[in-house]
């Protein structure tokens, strides 16, 4: 019914607590969105709060221990020039984290943005985006990092972000468009056109909030391949650049000594599975506890 003095049908309001409320009262039940919340959050206390804890600072050099293993005095061992691995390793381990959550973000973002946009509006926008989107899909992201290299290096990390959210972005886009396909027949999205709502307050109060689920485990999933990403560019040197560390800049150093000092490779690369397992664990918990939702809603 409507409210006194309301003309015209009343408008659905899918927002909180709609989506939002449903998926964050299904996910703590599952598992795997536990399992993996504690140990990112385990990951991220140890990559900002342990490197307080040590005796040596992240430019200091014991000059009586090169390659040294694991000790009391090093917990992680020293490399070849006599820097703690433990202080080094737990600053790429953030360096890391912070690139992936940013990337997703971003990725995330812009891939809503021209989903929703393109599937909201029929004809030329939504001709115009698919296009951009099916050239940037055939784009190969490798040689295009090879050749931008130059300019990434100039911007440090923070552009590398963006090359790598440039690159990111086209498969979920697809994903949103066709989901804001379907959503733009419903009919509280027809009753907030009848109301005299713009398309922006649509897309931004109606589409988006009813893609929520959706675009949060994106974004977890779009961490974990951006850890992937940022760790096989650093291997071969089009990554983070020195004096900043990462996990794949540790990787591609600790390689050259996996068996004759096995410490220099074993901790960063063990920190870095367990980082891409805890995104993936959430991930997944998060899609399946979407998934759950969806048809309970629909019923």
């Amino acid at each position: 019914m409507p409210r006194p003095g309301q003309s015209g049908p009343p408008q659905a309001d899918p927002r909180l607590p709609g989506r939002w409320s449903a998926l964050l009262r299904a996910a703590p039940h599952h598992p795997r969105v536990l399992t993996g919340t504690a140990l990112l959050v385990l990951l991220a206390l140890l990559a900002w709060l342990g490197p307080l804890a040590a005796p040596w600072g992240f430019t200091e050099r014991d000059h009586t221990s090169f390659l040294a293993p694991p000790s009391p005095r090093h917990w992680f061992g020293t490399d070849g020039t006599g820097r703690d691995l433990y202080v080094i390793t737990l600053v790429g381990l953030r360096k890391s984290l912070v690139i992936g959550l940013l990337v997703a973000v971003l990725t995330t973002a812009v891939a809503a943005a021209v989903g929703a946009v393109a599937g909201y509006f029929p004809g030329l926008p939504d001709r115009v985006l698919t296009w951009i989107t099916d050239l940037a899909l055939v784009v190969p992201p490798l040689l295009v990092l090879t050749v931008l290299f130059p300019v990434a290096e100039k911007g440090g990390w923070p552009a590398l972000v963006l090359l790598l959210a440039a690159f990111g972005w086209m498969v979920t886009a697809r994903m949103v468009r066709g989901a804001a396909r379907t959503l733009r027949r419903h009919e509280y999205v027809r009753a907030a056109r009848y109301l005299g709502a713009s398309p922006t307050a649509i897309i931004v109060r109606h589409l988006l909030p009813n893609l929520s689920g959706l675009l949060v485990a994106d974004v977890t999933v779009n961490v974990s391949a951006a850890i992937i990403a940022e760790t096989g560019l650093s291997y071969v040197g089009l990554g983070v650049q020195p004096p900043d560390v990462s996990l794949g800049t540790l990787i591609a150093h600790g390689t050259r000594y996996a068996t004759t000092h096995p410490w220099m490779f074993g901790f960063c690369t063990g920190l870095l599975v367990l980082l891409v397992l805890a995104v993936n664990l959430l991930g997944e918990g998060l899609q399946d506890a979407l998934a759950r939702d969806t048809p309970a809603r629909r019923a």
